[in-house]
């Protein structure tokens, strides 16, 4: 009997001993604030530990968000597009009376004869100029249509009956922007005189078949590229900015989700269903926090902030500053009841970790399990023995 009893004592000893090793869903609240807590004699920590409050929420809220307009400004469109290498013209001549060149002769008194000429349908070639016949090459490249006229009528002036000119570009290339990726048909859009914006000419494209809140463009001008989320453009006219000729557009489908781990409905990566959700409306779409063994004061988002933004926050470890991307645990107290007002004001980002801890008496519900299920023999053992003897 002695001898179980033992048994039985150094089971639970054992057990209680354990509690460090018992399995969990990860660390607990207390650990990750002692973690993330910068001190003067261990300034080095893996990241930082903020509490969610209005200061938090205000600084959160200066964050510049993505912005075309931002990047590039909103210039208006040239009053007048000028013709390019690959253009193609197609150009007509006309002349006051018949007999001259590019007219046929009379044929009676009645008639006055043929008086215009349509040349060819040319390219602009790589020198940026075009042939029009007794005028010679004519440079067109960076003019106007009617500069261009202007130059033919000048270049025949002497050689035809008061020649005129009409250019026309038939075939637009230099003026035109290249949309690519999540359209119904990616093309090369002409830009028209009147100025044409980033929606008009993806709706050229045949329009983005991607969701709206998962939806991004990136505008490329020369070497530089910013990208925006569709919704943006959507909510904010200023930022459909004027496209330019040779610009590139390409429309990304990029799924926003945040993870969601610990003692939570469930663990799982949850997607967003708009464009941006706030931390109640997460944790409600994660199915809440489990009663049964969640601490309300053990609940963190974890990201990483840039620098720039970090550099607000006056406890955060020069040593992590250092870093071009900071990470941050923002912790939550939802044992205040004003910790559900600020979770309104709290904007998730893509990618973000919702962690909740354990509750310190659901480990140690964990160790007397454990104790249960180590002295249950011994205990039963002990019974037997009695009633045999």
């Amino acid at each position: 009997m002695k001898i179980y009893l033992r048994l039985a004592a150094f089971a639970a000893a054992t057990g209680l001993a354990a509690c460090s090793i018992l399995p969990g869903s990860g660390p607990s609240g207390d650990v990750v604030i002692e973690s993330g807590t910068a001190t003067a004699d261990r300034p080095d920590t893996a990241f930082a530990v903020l509490e969610i409050g209005d200061f938090v929420v205000d600084v959160l809220a200066r964050r510049a968000a993505p912005s075309l307009r931002g990047s590039f400004g909103d210039y208006r469109p040239p009053a007048s597009q000028v013709i390019g290498v690959g253009d193609a013209l197609q150009i007509t001549l006309w002349e006051a009376a018949a007999g001259g060149l590019f007219s046929a002769p009379v044929a009676d008194r009645t008639s006055p004869g043929s008086r215009s000429a349509a040349i060819p349908e040319q390219v602009v070639g790589r020198d940026g100029s075009v042939t029009v016949p007794y005028a010679g090459r004519i440079h067109v490249s960076g003019r106007t249509q009617q500069d261009v006229e202007a130059a033919i009528v000048e270049r025949l002036r002497g050689k035809a009956i008061e020649p005129q000119a009409l250019v026309t570009v038939s075939r637009n290339v230099s003026n035109t922007v290249t949309v690519t990726g999540e359209v119904t048909a990616g093309a090369r859009v002409p830009l028209t005189l009147r100025g044409d914006r980033v929606m008009d000419v993806i709706a050229a494209a045949g329009g983005f078949r991607s969701p709206v809140h998962e939806t991004f463009v990136s505008l490329t001008r020369g070497d530089r590229t910013a990208r925006a989320p569709i919704q943006a453009l959507l909510s904010n006219p200023r930022e459909d900015v004027f496209v330019r000729p040779g610009d590139i557009l390409t429309v990304e489908r990029t799924p926003q989700t945040f993870t969601v781990a610990g003692a939570l409905g469930a663990n799982a990566v949850v997607p967003f269903d708009a464009r941006g959700i706030t931390l109640e409306e997460a944790i409600g779409k994660a199915g809440g926090i489990q009663d049964s063994r969640a601490d309300p004061n053990g609940l963190f988002v974890l990201r990483y902030e840039p620098a720039s933004l970090a550099r607000d926050y006056p406890t955060v470890s020069p040593i992590l500053m250092s870093r071009a991307w900071v990470p941050v645990a923002y912790h939550l107290n939802l044992r205040d009841p004003s910790a559900l007002f600020v979770a309104r004001r709290f904007a998730m980002r893509d990618k973000d970790i919702i962690y909740v801890s354990n509750a310190p008496l659901t480990e140690v519900a964990k160790a007397f399990q454990l104790i249960q299920m180590l002295t249950q023999p011994a205990i039963q053992g002990a019974a037997v023995s009695t009633v045999v003897k």
